[in-house]
């Protein structure tokens, strides 16, 4: 085998035993360590970076990529990044930074209430294998999902505790999905680096006629893929990506 690929085949295996949690080492540490060149070491780490193992931040360095979650997206659907993270083989948690019954007017106007209504108010900090995913804020109407403060949020959905202490669950909703830098205090919550990018995902669901969600969530751009699958109709025309009525849940 050429030398890069030798390289190559050896950072594959170090990688795989997780050897390089914190920063990937720079092409000098690398030259020295194995005894070749800095050509073949660049040659070697150029076919990460081209898999998307790695990635290099002007100034700071070299860092290993950790994989992303991956979310399908499809007509009419309610989807859960609850059961995305698991089903794609991560362990799921989260930190309850606020579950409690507050006012306010903004969230209460979305829900189509009267502005001093009291709401649940949840809070939740998105673990995958221990490290931030999303940060979510969620509220609910209080004469609704009172059920809900007596819960403990590290390891349900929302939904599924919804349903068996409320007994109800969203029937329809409307996700909006942009791109957006995070505020410092975002970019600390999640563990971001620089002026890395992020998905800002404003949710309302209904049950019937009624709104019984609102929900902002954060996720990091660099954890988190969306998936689209389409064929061709009967008119020749590819089915859509992302219909208004797709629903994120968790």
């Amino acid at each position: 085998m050429p030398l890069w690929a030798q390289v190559l085949q050896d950072l594959r295996r170090r990688l795989a035993a997780g050897e390089f949690a914190g920063q990937f080492p720079t092409d000098a540490e690398l030259t020295a360590a194995y005894g070749v060149s800095r050509h073949t070491v660049r040659d070697a780490v150029r076919r990460l970076q081209d898999e998307g193992v790695l990635s290099r931040e002007r100034g700071r360095g070299t860092f290993v990529r950790a994989p992303a979650i991956e979310q399908s997206w499809g007509p009419g659907v309610v989807y859960s990044l609850f059961r995305s993270v698991e089903a794609q083989g991560f362990e799921q948690r989260s930190q309850v930074v606020d579950l409690s019954e507050a006012t306010d007017a903004d969230a209460a106007d979305h829900l189509e209430l009267p502005p001093t209504d009291p709401l649940v108010r949840l809070e939740r900090l998105r673990l995958i294998d221990g490290q931030p995913l999303a940060h979510d804020v969620v509220w609910l109407p209080a004469s609704l999902a009172r059920p809900l403060l007596e819960v403990d949020f590290t390891h349900t959905a929302l939904y599924d505790e919804l349903a068996s202490r409320c007994g109800t669950r969203p029937t329809s909703g409307k996700e909006w999905v942009r791109a957006a830098v995070p505020d410092d205090a975002e970019r600390e919550m999640l563990g971001l680096r620089g002026r890395q990018a992020v998905f800002s995902m404003e949710r309302l669901s209904y049950s019937g006629d009624s709104p019984i969600e609102w929900r902002l969530t954060t996720v990091r751009g660099d954890r988190y893929t969306f998936a689209a699958t389409w064929s061709h109709s009967g008119n020749g025309q590819r089915a859509s990506s992302a219909p208004p009525d797709s629903l994120l849940a968790s």
